[in-house]
């Protein structure tokens, strides 16, 4: 394998010392060369690009070398796109000009009536008809050296030619073409202005000639330029002006601009100034205009009402290109409340609408990872979303860009991207725009697969049309692993093989595939999905850290936990890292001796299975029933488990035991397995329309092939 690399680095390093100055593009189309090689030799300095002169993501543009010393002794001049501002340098056949052709610079040494000869340092004397000379310069294949015009005369001249407006252009293109019959040694015949004019211009010519090389500037009149340009107010009154525009005008106070222009000129005639020397009111109306209308309106009425004022952006950074230049760039994180209400699997009993977690690539607009729980947004959402993208793609998005929640604040959630060095972004609070990629997503899921099943919550928008009968509780036959199931066939298999109407009419896997073969797969990145990553995505204490007590073990969270490992004398009283399964209660994770090893709680039988939100609840429905005897002491977990074991609180956690139930099918998907494919068969109780369940009380669960593809319509900008 690694002679196989190694015959394609020396491919690539071939052809840069062939061909100095090629662009990255046209090295990706050579057979045996991907961008992952290109990338790498870069990297390790193998081959040059100059980075402050080029980016990488313009591949038809970067210019690669052997190295910068060659790059600086082959250096060709690049055609800038601004060219209707650009004239096209004079070469002049003269001898020690100096010239560029194919990126090799050469010098004029002798020019004769029908030759000339060039020479270089890496080659002989070479001899040139003049006309041959021409054309090459004709064609572009010959040009002037930039390096010896980067003089302060040169900037001037070009400086000139930028601030010249249409209008002097063509008066100086009108004045060139009266002067060209004198600078041929023409006879003029008609049209001629007069002498005085003509000797003007022809002075002005020959004079920018000798300054800059070029007599066309001596012809461009700037006039826009000419006069006066300062302000006629005295400047002691734009003072005041000003004084009364950002005091009295621009506060909370908001004032009319009537009131503010009335106490302008009663503090002018204060003042002693002449009202023939006051502002009118159409000048200050017109001062007002010239401060920034953004910072205006957020000083008169705060930044909400400025929002609408502020342009519209996705940089995340001024450095930062917009929305990613290449897949798993910059990735958006975002959390909504689906449409739908869903059963238990098991008991056949509503459990409420589902929260969707989407983890979605800026570049390509492809859905990375999709997770679903009943419980809100938290630390446990984003992790879990985090893993599932390792699962399926085994890297992690260099940006993630998240909404400035709670839940997105999680010490868990940071630690983890700064294991796999992936930089944090937040968007600015109440600033809804900045998600909506996601936000158009989730319409985008609603509209076009949630509202085509049973149990959707469009009518309780209209909640004075809602009646027993189209009531989604009633109505609802999913249940959260088979939804899942069938979410992410639609996520990742028919959206993201649809047309996107962003994309120019991609699908986000095309725009994802071209990408990836475009700035290669980066393998550098590539994380393993083995279980030291699972435990990685896993909490830890405030701490991190738990100390190892004899013959009890570690404790987190007032809960012991236990393995063999910990009857080591060298283990025994140290500091040890731990993590633990919000999941799973019953089990935790201690780092021994370059290991995780699963420990388990001292009453595995009672938390074994119950989430982390479970234990919460139970905590807190137990606190409620010790306020009446005033305790504070701390909640034991021997007094948490039997609370938990009492029917007490069978009614209190049996909601949320379900959910929990419900999350471990979700687990089976990911895992790929099936979710419970029959669920509540051998219920009778449950009052669901008939037209919904079939005669054996099984839900009507649609086919895969039921989603029509062509009948999808996505939202045009997120």
């Amino acid at each position: 394998m690694s002679l196989k690399l190694d015959d394609n680095y020396n491919i690539v390093t071939s052809l840069v010392e062939a061909q100095p100055g090629i662009s990255i593009a046209k090295l990706l189309d050579y057979k045996g060369v991907n961008a992952d090689h290109i990338y790498s030799l870069i990297a390790t300095e193998k081959i040059y690009v100059d980075l402050t002169a080029y980016l990488l993501v313009e591949a038809d543009k970067s210019q690669v070398f052997q190295s910068r010393v060659v790059e600086n002794a082959l250096k060709a001049i690049i055609c800038t796109e601004n060219s209707e501002q650009m004239i096209t340098p004079i070469v002049n056949i003269i001898p020690g000009t100096s010239v560029f052709y194919d990126g090799v610079c050469l010098n004029i040494i002798l020019v004769g009536q029908d030759y000339l000869l060039l020479s270089a340092k890496e080659f002989e004397t070479i001899e040139l008809k003049l006309s041959d000379f021409w054309v090459l310069v004709n064609t572009g294949k010959i040009q002037i050296n930039h390096q010896k015009n980067q003089s302060l005369i040169y900037e001037q001249a070009m400086e000139i030619l930028k601030q010249a407006s249409t209008e002097d252009l063509i008066n100086a293109n009108r004045r060139f073409s009266l002067l060209k019959p004198y600078l041929d040694e023409q006879s003029i015949t008609t049209g001629r202005p007069k002498e005085r004019t003509l000797r003007r211009w022809l002075h002005n010519y020959y004079q920018a000639q000798e300054k800059y090389g070029y007599g066309y500037l001596g012809l461009i009149s700037l006039n826009h330029r000419k006069g006066n340009h300062n302000r006629k107010l005295p400047q002691h009154i734009i003072e005041i002006l000003s004084k009364f525009i950002t005091e009295e005008y621009e506060n909370k106070k908001q004032k009319t601009k009537q009131a503010v222009y009335a106490s302008f000129v009663h503090s002018c005639s204060k003042a002693g100034i002449g009202d023939d020397q006051i502002p009118s009111y159409k000048t200050f109306i017109n001062e007002i205009k010239k401060y920034p209308k953004h910072s205006q309106v957020e000083k008169r009425s705060g930044h909400r009402a400025a929002y609408e004022m502020e342009a519209f952006y996705w940089e995340l950074e001024l450095s930062t290109p917009r929305h990613g230049d290449f897949p798993f760039h910059i990735a958006h994180i975002d959390h909504t409340e689906l449409d739908i209400e869903l059963r238990c699997s098991q008991t056949g009993k509503v459990l409420g609408r589902p929260w969707l977690t989407l983890l979605m690539d800026a570049f390509s607009r492809r859905i990375l990872a999709i997770y679903i729980s009943y419980d809100p947004p938290s630390y446990r959402s984003c992790m879990m979303v985090l893993r599932i993208c390792v699962q399926r793609h085994s890297r992690l998005p260099q940006i993630i860009v998240t909404d400035n929640g709670k839940e997105f604040y999680s010490t868990y959630f940071e630690t983890l991207l700064a294991i796999f060095e992936c930089t944090l972004k937040r968007r600015p609070p109440a600033k809804p725009r900045f998600s909506s990629v996601c936000e158009r997503l989730f319409g985008t899921t609603n509209t076009q697969f949630l509202y085509n099943l049973a149990g959707n919550t469009q009518i309780t928008k209209k909640v004075r049309l809602m009646t027993k009968s189209v009531n989604p509780k009633n109505l609802s036959v999913w249940t959260l692993g088979l939804l899942y199931m069938y979410l992410t066939e639609w996520a990742y298999a028919i959206y993201d093989t649809t047309e996107h109407p962003a994309l120019l009419g991609q699908s986000p896997h095309e725009v994802f595939t071209r990408g990836i073969n475009q700035f290669g797969s980066r393998l550098s990145r590539l994380i393993p999905n083995d279980d030291n990553f699972r435990i990685l995505t896993l909490p830890t204490t405030k701490k991190g850290k738990a100390l190892v007590q004899p013959s009890k073990g570690i404790k987190i969270d007032n809960k012991y936990y236990w393995h063999n490992t910990f009857r080591d004398p060298q283990v025994e009283r140290t500091l040890v890292n731990v993590r633990y399964d919000p999941f799973n209660a019953g089990v935790a994770y201690a780092y021994i001796h370059g290991l995780w090893v699963e420990c388990i709680s001292e009453y595995y039988p009672l938390f074994r299975g119950r989430s982390e939100k479970e234990i919460q609840l139970a905590t807190a429905e137990l606190k409620k029933h010790q306020q009446n005897h005033a305790s504070s002491e701390k909640i034991r977990c021997k007094q948490l488990a039997e609370f938990m074991a009492s029917t007490e609180a069978e009614e209190a956690l049996l909601a949320q035991r379900l959910r929990d139930l419900q999350t471990l099918e979700v687990f089976q998907v990911m895992n790929g397995g099936l979710p419970n494919v029959n669920p509540y068969s051998n219920l009778q109780d449950i009052d669901l329309a008939d037209t919904d369940i079939k005669q054996n009380n099984h839900p009507t669960i649609p086919d895969k092939e039921s989603i029509n593809q062509e009948k999808l319509q996505m939202f045009k900008k997120y």
